[in-house]
């Protein structure tokens, strides 16, 4: 789609069929200023511009970087051929970008982690299409972070609105879905009348439990839990390490492209054991050695001098320079950045393998490293008993048939209740040591 083209589509989505009034109003006299381009390559946007915009946001991670976006739709992994076909929604002022989100046009629900089978099932059944539908997202990555990028809050809300009325604008496309989302673009969202779903996911945090410091290793680490959760980890590092497994971590360029072949191959096995394709190519991942190596860690498993079982971990700017400077022997004032842990496969079966792979090494790495936080990715209460606690997600939703919006609504608001009360149980449920009691002051 070239400018004019795209020009032409926003003039044409400038009328919505519904939506909230007062919002469309009050943002009349900042959108006549504004051009919205709708781009269906990524590389047609320029690079420094999308980064620089993505670097201004609240939650700036590395999957939302435009090498990131580019790779996944160069190397055929996110494409129209794949289900994801890229309708970038952006605004100019001149020259210069101010606003930007990824949304992709669907005809199925796959690699979102937020279900919403349920609904396609419920249009189905009632002899509606619920696909096409748009997605505000990075494909495969249910990584929260920043979605709706803006120079600043009315920008944001401008985008949330013009992504409403372009969709609306699209032929018998049902929805429109902005997922793992942060507070700024979930307030632009409900300004425009969308609807809001929570989750939950299991994050780690470099602090101990008494007080905020730093962790100083991996004993700390442990010395913060129950007794039973500590006796239970230290079984299962035991289990790996008398199986005569070891890791070798490779950060950035120490990563080779042999390495990354390696790697693959558990990766695409772990999918294929599961009876699925792998969502990503190999050509994704030389793209990422080539174009993001700092933002990558590779925790290699050896037995016998032979590699075995692989685990990668991403780093978001701040966490990778830490790591770096940590390598250099000038480690920064305090824990900074945050890692993600994605993907991991084994080539052999060793019982607790999983968990010193995906868990206990890199939560030692990011100790050693002075990394602040470790979100070690969709769904999973095992992950508690590592220290890994409950976090909310949130993502936001506009459903363009009112009936279905307002069973929808419904819906969200019995599942909001269940999700709070999930939430509450699991952190009553916390693995960490209750903190001492105050000692008394004496009379």
């Amino acid at each position: 789609m070239d400018r004019n083209q795209a020009d032409k589509a926003h003039r044409k989505s400038a009328s919505p069929r519904a939506g909230n009034s007062a919002a469309d109003a009050g943002s009349r006299q900042a959108e006549s200023a504004i051009i919205t381009r709708v781009f269906t390559q990524v590389q047609e946007i320029p690079c420094e511009a999308w980064n620089a915009l993505l670097a201004r946001q609240p939650v700036p991670t590395p999957f939302m970087r435009h090498e990131y976006l580019a790779a996944l739709e160069a190397s055929g992994s996110a494409t129209l051929e794949t289900g994801w076909q890229p309708c970038f929604i952006t605004l100019w002022e001149g020259d210069e970008l101010v606003a930007a989100c990824p949304l992709y046009a669907k005809n199925h629900s796959s690699g979102e982690y937020v279900f919403d089978w349920a609904w396609a099932r419920a249009y189905a059944e009632h002899g509606l299409e619920y696909y096409p539908k748009a997605v505000i997202a990075v494909p495969f990555t249910p990584v929260p972070g920043s979605r709706l990028l803006a120079r600043d809050a009315p920008l944001r809300a401008l985008l949330a609105q013009t992504v409403r009325r372009w969709v609306q604008a699209q032929d018998g496309w049902s929805s429109v879905h902005a997922l793992f989302t942060e507070d700024a673009d979930l307030a632009a969202c409900r300004a425009d009348d969308w609807m809001q779903r929570g989750g939950v996911q299991f994050h780690w945090h470099n602090r101990a439990a008494q007080g905020q410091r730093a962790l100083r290793d991996f004993d700390d680490f442990l010395a913060q839990l129950q007794q039973e959760k500590r006796k239970k980890i230290r079984q299962e590092r035991r289990k790996v390490a008398e199986a005569g497994v070891t890791f070798r971590a490779l950060h950035g360029a120490q990563i080779t492209p042999a390495d990354w072949d390696f790697f693959y191959g558990c990766y695409s096995r772990t999918y294929y054991e599961h009876g699925n394709p792998p969502y990503l190519s190999r050509d994704f991942f030389a793209r990422m050695g080539a174009r993001m190596a700092a933002h990558w860690l590779l925790f290699i498993a050896e037995r016998d001098g032979q590699p075995m079982a692989a685990s990668l971990i991403a780093l978001d700017s701040a966490a990778a320079v830490a790591a770096a400077a940590a390598a250099a022997g000038a480690p920064g004032d305090g824990p900074q950045g945050v890692a993600y842990g994605r993907y991991w496969g084994a080539l052999e079966r060793v019982d607790c393998l999983h968990f010193e792979a995906c868990y206990y090494q890199p939560i030692a790495w990011c100790i050693a490293n002075g990394i602040a936080r470790f979100e070690g990715g969709a769904q999973g209460e095992h992950k508690m008993a590592r220290a890994l606690l409950p976090t909310p997600t949130a993502s936001a939703h506009w459903i363009a048939h009112p009936a279905f919006a307002d069973a929808v609504d419904r819906f969200l608001a019995r599942e909001g209740t269940g999700v709070q009360a999930y939430l509450e149980e699991l952190h009553a449920h916390s693995p960490l040591r209750a903190p001492a009691p105050a000692p008394l002051n004496p009379a």
